[in-house]
């Protein structure tokens, strides 16, 4: 198992932990599978009122798709099979509260997860970037769920500057992303909390302020969708080029901003 799935009676949390930390939390085909069951079972597990996202080993919360990963794909522009669609908890109809805490980086497929999160926390040691561009790959289906969640300009420049930057946590407390900054180490039980607070409240008002709040960006989301499988398929370099730069990549530090 890739994943784990803890809850507390009690207090009416759970907590979805992605336990790759030697792969550092990139989602295989196993992972996502596991995440989308994960989120079902919480539909129906009514002692579970919010739940807390995060990624074990605090290097990363995830580096989105394990890029060993085989994903076949037909030929078609328009039948592309994205392997992340359904690892969110949106795309599974859980309407629940997520939180999500993040430590150590984010980056490319984990901000599928971060942008069906209802709020995020992030200690002092996340890094948020988008490596797409730098290998040749449109940033597709990220950038449309981090534009509802960030100003234009800050989406424009964490996706085309690709590996070049890392957005730091303050700087995404700045601009939105990130609702709260702990020290490090402590992103986890400040979601908890939150968690603990929201589970505390009746679950039927709690459940349907989430789901008003997902239909307030649900037709500019789905406008995007609809325009990212052939972006993808007319706008990526074959494989084989990607591993050439994927395997080239410079070896300079990124700039924090």
């Amino acid at each position: 198992m890739s994943l784990r799935l803890d809850t507390d009676k009690d207090t009416g949390v759970a907590v979805v932990t992605l336990d790759r930390p030697e792969k550092l939390n990139a989602i295989d085909l196993e992972t996502a599978a596991e995440l989308a069951a994960a989120w079902r079972a919480l539909r129906f597990d009514d002692t579970v009122r919010a739940v807390v996202l995060t990624g074990a080993g605090g290097r990363a919360f995830s580096t989105g798709l394990d890029r060993d990963a085989v994903v076949p794909q037909p030929s078609s522009p328009y039948m592309q099979d994205d392997p992340l669609i359904a690892v969110g908890p949106k795309s599974n109809d859980l309407w629940k509260p997520v939180i999500a805490a993040v430590a150590g980086m984010a980056c490319g497929g984990a901000f599928y997860l971060l942008g069906e999160s209802d709020f995020v926390i992030a200690d002092e040691t996340a890094a948020f970037f988008d490596p797409h561009t730098s290998y040749g790959m449109v940033s597709a289906y990220e950038s449309v769920l981090m534009a509802q969640r960030m100003p234009y300009g800050e989406v424009a420049r964490l996706v085309l500057m690709g590996n070049a930057e890392r957005v730091s946590a303050r700087r995404a407390y700045e601009v939105g992303l990130v609702s709260e900054v702990t020290a490090p180490g402590e992103a986890l039980a400040a979601a908890v909390r939150c968690a603990t607070v929201l589970a505390g409240y009746p679950a039927e008002g709690v459940q349907g302020s989430v789901r008003a709040l997902w239909a307030a960006k649900e037709a500019a989301r789905e406008r995007g969708y609809g325009q990212a499988p052939h972006l993808i398929a007319l706008g990526n370099l074959p494989d084989d080029r990607q591993a050439e730069l994927f395997g080239n990549r410079a070896r300079t530090t990124p700039r924090i901003r």
